[in-house]
C-alpha cells in the first residue's frame, strides 16, 4: 500500500464539517518583518498597501484556511517569495483565515537613526555665545508666528566651532524654550549597508518632521557626508544622501514651520554646494576670561564635596578649553582624584593634577602623527 498524503481540502464533505467547526477571523493585523536572511544581494523593501482592498484579495489567495494566532510569522508566497510578515493581532485568536476575513497592514518598526529629544537645557545654560543666542532669537519669533515672516523665514543654519562649545547645547534649549520636538541625528548614522538607505533616512525624517512641525532638526557632524569632494572619494550612497539633503533644504517639499540646524568643527571642508544653502553661520568660541569664571563658579555648586581652590588662578590656566573642557577634564578629573584620596574637599593640588593630565592628553594628541 502506497503511502499518499492526502489534502483535507479536496474531500467537500470533511472541508465542509471543518468550516462548520472552525472560528472564522474577522480581522488579523500584519507588520512587515524581512526575509529571515540578510545577504548584500538581496535588500528589504519597503512595504506599503496603496489598495486595502487588493491587499485583502492578495492575502487571502495564499492564506486562506490558515489557523492563525497572534505573534505567528506568514511568509510571502507570490511577489516576495520569503518575505515574512508577523501577526500582530488576530480576533479572535487561533481562527482561520476566510472569504470573510479582512487584513490590516502596519508599518514596519525599523530603526530610527534620528533622535526626538526632550531636554531640560534652557538658554542660561549656554554661557556666552551671543551671536548665536541672538539668532535662535529669530528662529524663535518665527516659530511662535511663521505667516510674520513669509519668504524671509529663516530655514537653514550652520553652527560651527571646536568641540564642547554649546552647539549642541543651544538647539536643545531651542526646542525646549518653545517647547517643540527636536530631531538630532548624526550624519555618520545616515551612511547604510545599501545605496539609498542613507537618502531614504533624510526623506523620512523631514517627512516625520513635518507632521510634527513647528521643529527643529539638528545634524551633528555633517562633514562626515558632505565634506569637500576633493578631500575624499565618496561612495554613490554619500553622494545620494548629499544630494537628499539639497533636496530638503532647498524646501522642494513645504518644510514650513521647519528649522535645520547641522554642525561641523571645520566648515572650511564642507562642500559648497551645501554651505551655501545655510543663510548663516555663526561660530561658537572658546569661553573667554569671563565665560570661563561662570563656568567654573555654576559647575562648582554642583560638584558634591567642598571646593578650596582659586578661581582666578583657574580661569587664567584654562585658556583655550572649552566649556566641556573645563567641566569634564578639569573640574571631574579633580573630583575623582580628591575623592581616590579620602580628601573632603577639592584643593589646589587636584586641579593642578587634572590640569597636567590635559596638558598631557593635548600634546600627545598633537604629536600622535608628526
Amino acid at each position: 500500500m502506497q503511502n499518499r498524503v492526502e489534502n483535507p481540502y479536496t474531500n467537500q464533505q470533511l472541508r465542509h464539517e471543518i468550516n462548520n467547526e472552525k472560528k472564522e477571523a474577522k480581522i488579523i493585523v500584519l507588520q512587515p518583518i524581512g526575509y529571515p536572511l540578510e545577504s548584500s544581494f538581496i535588500e528589504t523593501p519597503e512595504i506599503e498597501v496603496k489598495n486595502n482592498e487588493l491587499f485583502d484579495i492578495y492575502a487571502k489567495e495564499q492564506w486562506i484556511n490558515y489557523k492563525l494566532h497572534k505573534d505567528q510569522y506568514l511568509f510571502d508566497q507570490k511577489l516576495m517569495p520569503d518575505f515574512a510578515f508577523q501577526v500582530i493581532d488576530v480576533r479572535p485568536n487561533n481562527s482561520y483565515v476566510t472569504n470573510n476575513t479582512s487584513f490590516l497592514m502596519i508599518p514596519s518598526q525599523k530603526e530610527d537613526t534620528s533622535i526626538a529629544v526632550n531636554t531640560e537645557y534652557t538658554f542660561d545654560d549656554v554661557i556666552g555665545q551671543e551671536k548665536a543666542k541672538n539668532k535662535t532669537q529669530i528662529i524663535r519669533k518665527y516659530l511662535e508666528n511663521p505667516g510674520q515672516f513669509k519668504d524671509w523665514a529663516p530655514k537653514n543654519i550652520l553652527f560651527y566651532g571646536m568641540p564642547g562649545t554649546g552647539k549642541t547645547m543651544l538647539a536643545q534649549a531651542l526646542a525646549n524654550e518653545l517647547n517643540i520636538p527636536i530631531k538630532m541625528i548624526k550624519s555618520t548614522t545616515l551612511i547604510g549597508d545599501y545605496v539609498g538607505d542613507g537618502a531614504k533616512q533624510i526623506h523620512k525624517l523631514y517627512e516625520k518632521t513635518r507632521k510634527k512641525r513647528p521643529a527643529v532638526i539638528f545634524i551633528d557632524e555633517i562633514d562626515a557626508i558632505a565634506l569637500e569632494r576633493k578631500y575624499q572619494s565618496l561612495r554613490g550612497d554619500v553622494i545620494e544622501i548629499v544630494n537628499a539633503l539639497l533636496t530638503e533644504m532647498d524646501g522642494i517639499e513645504n518644510n514650513e514651520g521647519i528649522i535645520t540646524i547641522c554642525a561641523t568643527n571645520n566648515p572650511s571642508l564642507l562642500d559648497y554646494a551645501i554651505r551655501s544653502r545655510f543663510e548663516e553661520e555663526i561660530e561658537f568660541e572658546l569661553p573667554d576670561e569671563d565665560a570661563r569664571r561662570e563656568i567654573i563658579e555654576k559647575n562648582v555648586l554642583t560638584l558634591p564635596i567642598k571646593c578650596d581652590f582659586d578661581v582666578e588662578d583657574l580661569v587664567k590656566k584654562t585658556n583655550n578649553l572649552s566649556g566641556r573642557d573645563i567641566k569634564e577634564k578639569i573640574l571631574k578629573t579633580a573630583l575623582h582624584k580628591a575623592i581616590s584620596e579620602s580628601d573632603d574637599e577639592i584643593t589646589s593640588k587636584h586641579i593642578e593634577y587634572a590640569l597636567k593630565e590635559t596638558k598631557k592628553h593635548t600634546l600627545k594628541q598633537d604629536t600622535m602623527f608628526v
